[in-house]
């Protein structure tokens, strides 16, 4: 399993980030996926997932209204459209296989960094 995660960056509260993530070794389009996410000093908290079709959309209550998951078989890509972002949301965030239960024990990429800040 491998996967590589892309598209954080810094934004100001309110502003927008789109991450993407690319996966290969395994049949992608078989597997559930999720994004989870590690602030500093927290633990890997598990904050959106979808099912192997596409639908089946899960958030954290944190989240729900402001960040998308999609994603795109064909390509092997997740993707986490995030709007309205809060300080809250900086961290680090990790795609994985898996859905809420098991994402944050599975293997996941190196992730990238997403600061909000004013």
């Amino acid at each position: 399993v491998q996967l590589m995660e892309s598209g954080g960056g810094s934004a100001q509260p309110g502003g927008s980030l789109r991450l993407s993530c690319v996966a290969s070794g395994f049949g992608f389009h078989y597997y559930d996926m999720s994004w989870i996410r590690q602030a500093p000093g927290k633990k890997l908290e598990w904050v959106s997932s979808i099912n192997n079709l596409g639908g089946g959309h899960e958030y954290i209550d944190a989240v729900k209204g402001r960040f998308t998951i999609s994603r795109d078989n064909a390509k092997n890509m997740l993707y986490l459209e995030m709007n309205n972002l809060k300080t809250e949301d900086t961290a680090v965030y990790y795609c994985a296989t898996g859905t809420r239960g098991t994402a944050t024990d599975g293997p996941r990429g190196r992730g990238t960094q997403v600061t909000v800040s004013s």
